[in-house]
């Protein structure tokens, strides 16, 4: 293993580690590709549910007509200013869509957890408005790379 291999383990963040960032953090950063290549990226705000990430989007977005044609995306959630303060979680994979298009709030077993997880993060509610304009898209990671570099200030 070569110094960077270390270096890179010594700041990855644990399996609570990341759950307990990807909570307290709002935004995300969305990278999508167009049919034609073109990348697009947007913030967005997003829920954790520990095992995927959920994106509540515009449906009449350039991300959503992206994710339409070619459903693979990158996720960035990172924080920090100085060098040593860095934090973050890259997730990258296939997504898919849930629920009604546009969301109305129709029962569906699979959304639950994550608008109230939504709900409570962004309005402080016990369930989420629907305003018939956004839609559900979840990410569930094929890969995750996470950083913390307040780790590097620690023992060795």
């Amino acid at each position: 293993m070569n110094a960077a291999q270390r270096h890179g383990r010594r700041i990855m963040m644990t399996d609570a580690e990341r759950d307990a960032y990807l909570a307290e953090q709002r935004t995300c950063r969305v990278a999508t590709v167009s049919a034609e290549g073109m990348p697009h990226v947007a913030a967005l705000w997003f829920v954790w549910d520990g095992t995927s990430l959920w994106l509540y989007s515009l449906v009449r977005s350039l991300r959503w007509s992206q994710l339409g044609h070619t459903p693979k995306a990158a996720v960035v959630v990172d924080d920090g200013v100085e060098y040593g303060e860095l934090r973050g979680v890259e997730l990258r994979g296939e997504v898919s869509f849930l629920g009604e298009v546009p969301r109305t709030g129709l029962d569906c077993a699979e959304l639950v957890v994550p608008e109230r997880l939504f709900a409570a993060k962004y309005f402080g509610l016990d369930s989420l408005p629907h305003d018939e304009r956004h839609a559900w898209i979840r990410l569930t990671p094929q890969a995750v790379r996470s950083w913390d570099f307040t780790k590097l200030s620690g023992p060795a």
